[in-house]
């Protein structure tokens, strides 16, 4: 709880209560303060390194197999299934037709059924989806592949965000989530450097080289869904790594930092009410959306951005010269999101760093030299990728409630999603691609900047009123279990801008 928070809390003694209602007991009671704080960055420590790498793991190879059709293409994908360019844009658009439609409903089915088993589920399915896109011969095959590897990957980004916030502070969640995000924009070097590695086996077994991409990717996929049955873990109060100390520990902090995400809750149809009713929600789906689309844009066309810059070379050199623009805005990703949990101004680094992006596809629109669209591509990566990880968390830390949580972000992340329709079917005359970098810098103009802009501004003026005790009212008359349930409406919940 930051030091206003304690501050504000301190003048509502009703509120203040509600929020150490039904706290764990305290392991640590008799320690001192300092020796409490060693407690904790061991804990914190030990979480890190437990939950992240694997997590970042997974995304990693989601990302990949999403993406990998961008790949795909430049390995002549379009010319050997006899693709045109409105069939193959109709390929990338039914993943996110799929992938969208479901993603609202996964974290209730992650909360029901355990991170453990629900994310290597997922995880195998859409491994074996992928897989099978390698011996598709015609359109159809591929539609249909890919709209099944969409519907299996819906839960993985929205649940693992969601599941982040349940053991971590709001000022300890966006590095972490950050650094998992950071996984997309590795797969994007990576992604280029593996295919450029297994397009040497083109012709192998009969196979082309894009084939062998979805195959040798999809079985990785599901070798390691089947480890994650071992290695994800369920939620702080059900987790076995973790001593009963440590989970109360956990739980305590949770609290202490205004969340109850931690613990069990049984889903009532208010809790989507309630969502539906929050206007940060859809503020947060307009940003989100201001990111996402030109994500996916950027993600499944760089290959042939890069392919169209008249500087010739092999299909393998146009992959890796992928490879640094995605390896930039990874670093920049984990940057912001260290930057924005230290100062708690989230939209403030959304509004600069959505910056850099504006100024790379207009460079990309105004300029014809390959040297400067080359360039561009790193700002262009620099602007998205870090938005993606500080917008998800902003909307995390400013959404209190187990079930209301997981509905917000599933809807922000499901929308954001959704839009990647626009992105696969915005690219169609190259080699400069107009249409596709205005609609992007459009996108980010008025959904992201703006967006940030705007939910800034209102979020302080709110904060402002609470300060003032302009919303004490809301508590009137409530017991401590009815004050609790207000969630971030409580007047003493102080929002994230």
């Amino acid at each position: 709880m930051s030091d206003d928070e304690k501050a504000h809390a301190g003048t509502l003694g009703t509120a203040d209560t509600g929020i150490l209602t039904c706290m764990p007991a305290d392991p640590d009671a008799h320690l001192s303060e300092a020796e409490r704080e060693a407690i904790d960055r061991k804990l914190i420590l030990r979480l890190d390194f437990i939950l992240i790498p694997w997590l970042c793991l997974l995304y990693l190879m989601a990302f990949l197999d999403r993406t990998n059709i961008g790949n795909a293409k430049i390995a002549h994908l379009s010319t050997d299934l006899g693709l045109s360019t409105p069939q193959y844009n109709m390929t990338l658009t039914i993943f996110f037709i799929s992938y969208s439609v479901f993603e609202p409903l996964t974290n209730i089915l992650l909360k029901r059924l355990r991170p453990s088993i629900f994310i290597p589920i997922i995880m195998i399915t859409w491994g074996a989806s992928m897989l099978s896109m390698g011996f598709v011969t015609n359109y159809g095959g591929l539609l249909t592949a890919r709209w099944f590897l969409g519907l299996c990957e819906a839960g993985l980004f929205p649940g693992i965000n969601y599941y982040l916030s349940c053991w971590y502070k709001r000022s300890e969640f966006g590095i972490r989530a950050a650094i998992f995000f950071s996984a997309a924009a590795v797969s994007g070097s990576f992604g280029g450097l593996l295919a450029a590695a297994i397009g040497l086996l083109d012709t192998k077994r009969g196979l082309a080289g894009w084939a062998w991409i979805f195959i040798i990717e999809g079985a990785l996929t599901m070798l390691l869904g089947f480890i994650s049955f071992y290695m994800v873990h369920d939620f702080p109060d059900d987790a076995r790594f973790l001593s009963s100390d440590d989970r109360a520990r956990v739980i305590r902090r949770l609290k202490m930092d205004q969340q109850s995400s931690a613990e069990h809750e049984e889903f009532r149809s208010s809790y989507l009410w309630a969502s539906l009713r929050d206007w940060k929600m859809w503020l947060g789906m307009a940003i989100y959306m201001g990111c996402d689309m030109p994500l996916y844009a950027f993600s499944l066309f760089l290959p042939s951005i890069i392919a169209n810059l008249g500087w010739g070379g092999t299909v393998v050199h146009s992959q890796l010269m992928s490879v640094p623009p995605y390896a930039a805005a990874a670093i920049l990703t984990i940057v912001i999101g260290y930057i924005a949990d230290r100062t708690r101004q989230r939209g403030l680094c959304n509004i600069c760093t959505s910056a850099l992006g504006i100024i790379g596809f207009s460079m990309l629109i105004g300029s014809s030299r390959p040297g400067v669209q080359y360039a561009a591509t790193f700002l262009a990566a620099l602007g998205i990728y870090p938005c993606i990880a500080n917008t998800i968390t902003w909307v995390a830390n400013n959404t209190e409630g187990v079930y209301k949580r997981g509905v917000v972000l599933g809807f922000v992340i499901g929308w954001g999603n959704l839009n990647g329709i626009v992105s696969s079917n915005i690219f169609y005359a190259p080699p400069r691609y107009f249409v596709g970098h205005g609609v992007i810098l459009a996108y980010m103009t008025l959904f992201l900047f703006g967006g940030s802009v705007l939910m800034t501004i209102l979020l302080r003026r709110e904060n402002a009123k609470r300060k003032r005790g302009e919303r004490d009212g809301w508590v009137a008359g409530l017991n401590h279990a009815e004050i609790e349930m207000l969630g971030d409406r409580r007047p003493d919940f102080l929002y994230t801008t």
